[in-house]
């Protein structure tokens, strides 16, 4: 073997060690470099939670399984365009700032229940009896649940696990079938 090679891939696995770290936040969690949004780690960490919430881990990999906040993140900083994404961190810090107000905690410590129902609230507003307002703008608490659900159920359902284990796909629907037997057809009669 080349010493020069062994040299060279030496150096490129101590770099990957050297640089590993900076990938992986507090809590040992990977998180995403972002180009165009400015979110951190506490922001990632909240996407996180909400896509668990909305898809937990049951007897199927819930959305931390399948990495969907990574898919999210994504999403959001490649496919919005610059006001909705300055929307979407808006909405993001003052759902923050609600959780910790009504709470005193961050939403990834409240439990389970908890979570669900603060989600619910969100999802399903209370009815009331004045007509809606069309010129006002939607409230950014929602515009950001809905950011962070419509890209999680997006990102589940277009997953290999749900393509594969959830959804059997056939590329070509129906077969050829050379030799059926003929008693299970039901053929009608007139």
């Amino acid at each position: 073997m080349n010493r020069r090679t062994v040299l060279k891939n030496l150096a490129l696995v101590i770099g990957g060690a050297v640089l590993l770290p900076s990938c992986v936040g507090k809590d040992g969690t990977s998180y995403v470099k972002l180009k165009h949004v400015n979110i951190d780690e506490d922001g990632q960490r909240l996407i996180a939670d909400m896509a668990e919430t909305i898809i937990p881990k049951t007897t199927t990999p819930g959305a931390k399984d399948l990495n969907l906040p990574a898919f999210v993140l994504l999403m959001i900083d490649d496919c919005y365009d610059n006001k909705r994404q300055e929307a979407f961190v808006a909405g993001m810090k003052a759902f923050t700032a609600k959780i910790k107000n009504e709470h005193g905690k961050e939403f990834g410590d409240l439990g389970t229940k908890t979570r669900e129902t603060i989600l619910m609230a969100i999802e399903k507003p209370p009815v009331t009896k004045t007509k809606p307002q069309k010129n006002i703008p939607p409230d950014p608490i929602t515009n950001f649940y809905w950011g962070v659900k419509g890209q999680t159920v997006f990102g589940y359902t277009n997953s290999q696990y749900f393509m594969t284990k959830e959804i059997v796909y056939e590329l070509v629907p129906g077969r050829y079938i050379v030799h059926y037997p003929v008693s299970k057809l039901k053929l009608k009669t007139a």
